[in-house]
């Protein structure tokens, strides 16, 4: 059962949500499949009593047609309104659970430090998001369904089976489950590893297509768009040989289907002759069961797809289990800061998933309120991680860790696809348009605003397009400022911005953070000179730390990079 295990967050929603649905859902799916099988036998019976009746004039005239027609009629009509609303009902309530899985799965990805990793292996976040969510339409629509569906049919002809006689109910309600469940149970074990290979190429043919699409001029420049072109085309390939098997497996599956039902088509044939022979039975009953018996594996069948894609399923469960529920991240706690400092780091330590190098050892830091600080230092030094350590972005690996509440700005400025009102209501939801045009003005971006036709209901496009660099600048500005933390922590906040613009930016966030604590990372000589303190990383470690007005203040800001 630990192949199932993982499964529990996702079935934890069928628990929980709307469950008149679902069960609504199998009702109707058992409702179709018992009607498709009594019609079918229903109809056997009629034929071969119609046709007996019809020997004689006296038995033609006693035979009462109306009472088995009127009833196939009423199945034939059932059967398809039942099939209607079983679509209707099984959609909607696997619609509703990918619903609430990607609900759960954005909350997992907003989590402290959810971030980073996202921003690290985006292309993984996106397939969690669209593979493996869709992957789990098929636990509902093509196993528990089909599944209640057979085996309540099974159950019922074994019992319609036993009023003819009970060997008989017995016996085919016996094969009918020991093959209608067996052969995909079987089909499910052999196809779970090509599944898990199915999943694994076909995300290594998106990730790798996009890259080759995206970093074209790069892969040319360096003379890597052949070898990576191979890539694609050996993910394809193993994703191709993948599909193969599957789809051998499920003609397999399909195959012994076919020889259970003639077996036991042929059993039925043989025990119905016995009997009709014997004078236990009639014609019409023996049609009756025989019949019976053809369409008792029909509602098997779907089963076939199903346990040929439960590999994947549980695949796709397993990789989204951590974020659903469960098996949850753990992120090292921020505790309240002490009276008169906004942050306080004893002996912090921090490193990166799969990276045996810590990226920062050791430290220790006090930032006053009010207090501004510029951690310096060359690349790799450390400066980013204690930032992202401050944000609650990545959990310590050792020390602690006290903060005010703080925001971050990093490096790039994050924009989306949507208006400037839902930017900027990203950090205050509740925000008033006063309030969104006051953050604007203060990071010097009202006047353009205003001169939109459509202002704050302006739409941006992909990575805010429709904006120069500083204006994206000045809007990831203005949402730090509508946040209105205590903390302020800033990432370079005007590299790439050409000289007069840095210098307007930088002059804004001296005047917002005034009554804040601002820590700055930065190698910038204009972004530094706003500090009263720098503290100098090397190698993950504080090597200095000095205050404005000292001699090693002003050698260390002269070495920095100038405008």
């Amino acid at each position: 059962m630990s192949r199932f295990r993982h499964l529990g967050p996702v079935l934890a929603l069928y628990r929980t949500g709307d469950r008149r649905m679902f069960l609504a859902g199998l009702v109707m799916a058992l409702t179709t499949a018992l009607a498709g099988a009594a019609l079918l036998g229903l109809s056997g019976w009629f034929i071969t009593a119609s046709s007996i009746a019809g020997a004689t004039v006296a038995t033609a005239l006693a035979f009462d047609v109306f009472m088995p027609s009127a009833g196939i009629r009423l199945l034939a009509l059932g059967r398809t309104a039942s099939r209607y609303g079983e679509r209707l009902t099984t959609h909607d309530a696997t619609l509703e659970v990918l619903a609430a899985l990607r609900e759960r799965l954005f909350r997992g990805l907003a989590l402290p430090g959810a971030a980073r990793t996202l921003a690290m292996r985006p292309s993984r976040s996106l397939f969690r998001l669209t593979l493996d969510i869709d992957a789990l339409d098929t636990l509902y629509l093509r196993v528990i369904v089909p599944a209640f569906a057979a085996v309540g049919t099974a159950l019922a002809v074994s019992v319609a089976l036993g009023f003819i006689h009970p060997l008989l109910g017995i016996g085919t309600g016996s094969l009918l489950l020991a093959a209608g469940l067996g052969i995909p149970l079987l089909a499910s074990r052999r196809a779970e590893a090509f599944a898990r290979r199915r999943a694994h190429a076909l995300e290594a043919l998106r990730s790798r297509a996009i890259d080759l699409a995206k970093g074209q001029t790069d892969l040319l420049m360096a003379g890597r768009a052949g070898a990576q072109v191979s890539a694609v085309t050996a993910a394809d390939k193993r994703l191709a040989e993948a599909d193969r098997a599957l789809n051998r497996i499920e003609t397999d599956a399909g195959f012994a289907f076919g020889v259970a039902s003639a077996g036991l088509l042929a059993g039925i044939l043989l025990v119905a002759a016995v009997l009709a022979e014997r004078g236990t039975i009639g014609a019409p009953a023996a049609a009756f069961a025989v019949l019976l018996a053809m369409a008792s594996l029909e509602p098997f069948a779907p089963l076939r797809r199903g346990a040929v894609e439960l590999g994947r399923t549980l695949l796709a469960a397993r990789r989204l289990a951590p974020r659903l529920g469960g098996e949850t991240v753990e992120i090292a706690p921020q505790e309240p800061a002490r009276a008169a400092v906004a942050i306080r780091l004893s002996d912090v330590s921090a490193a990166y998933d799969g990276r045996t190098r810590r990226a920062l050892s050791e430290v220790s830091l006090v930032v006053r309120h009010g207090e501004r600080v510029a951690v310096i230092g060359q690349s790799g030094a450390g400066k980013s991680t204690l930032l992202l350590l401050l944000a609650g972005e990545l959990p310590a690996a050792g020390g602690v860790i006290e903060t005010l509440p703080a925001t971050l700005l990093t490096q790039r400025s994050e924009l989306f696809a949507d208006t400037l009102r839902g930017n900027l209501a990203l950090a205050q939801p509740d925000a008033s348009d006063a309030d969104m045009f006051a953050a604007l003005r203060a990071a010097g971006l009202d006047d353009f605003v205003r001169r939109l036709p459509h202002q704050l209901d302006s739409r941006l496009g992909e990575a805010g397009a429709g904006l120069s660099g500083g204006q994206a600048r000045r809007l990831a500005l203005a949402r730090v400022l509508l946040r209105d933390a205590p903390v302020w922590l800033m990432d370079e906040p005007t590299e790439g911005l050409d000289g007069q613009t840095a210098r307007d930016v930088m002059a804004r966030i001296a005047a917002g953070s005034e009554g804040r604590s601002l820590v700055i990372a930065t190698h910038i000589r204009r972004e530094a000179e706003l500090a009263d303190r720098l503290i100098l990383l090397s190698g993950g470690r504080i090597v200095a730390d000095v205050a404005r007005g000292s001699a090693e203040y002003e050698e260390m800001i002269s070495r920095l990079r100038p405008d």
